[in-house]
């Protein structure tokens, strides 16, 4: 068995792909548009682990139910360099810490569809330091 991809439904490509690509840092792999079915598929993955992705699945009809929330689906887990330089540079275009990097070593953030993205920072946690040692969480994560 080999694991393949996580699917997530998103209403806004270009807000997802800013989200995941531009500020996140996955990369594009490839995409799909499937005219029959009026849906647009687009595979993700981080630099370091390219055979799993995230695929995100764009309904070009509006969908009568809308998706909220995102907690259902649990979270996406990324292992990042330096989980207080990552938390900086998506602060740093727009984006909400809702569980800031208090202990070192783990940070939640969320898509523009809701999905909880957490980070965790490779090997050990880094020594504590400021805004982040005393930073409140915000928001669900």
């Amino acid at each position: 068995m080999k694991y393949l991809h996580t699917m997530v439904r998103v209403t806004d490509i270009d807000a997802s792909l800013d989200f995941y690509c531009n500020k996140l840092g996955l990369t594009e792999t490839r995409r799909k548009d499937n005219e029959a079915g009026r849906f647009t598929l687009i595979f993700l993955a981080a630099p370091e682990s390219l055979e799993a992705e995230v695929e995100l699945t764009y309904n070009w009809d509006p969908d009568p139910e809308p998706y909220s929330g995102g907690r259902n689906f649990g979270h996406l887990a990324f292992a990042v360099d330096n989980i207080f330089e990552t938390c900086q540079h998506l602060m740093d275009n727009g984006v909400t810490i809702n569980r800031p990097p208090r202990d070192g070593r783990m940070a939640f953030v969320r898509s523009p569809d809701g999905i909880s993205v957490e980070l965790l920072q490779k090997g050990d946690a880094l020594e504590l330091i400021e805004p982040w040692a005393s930073m409140e969480s915000t928001g669900e994560w």
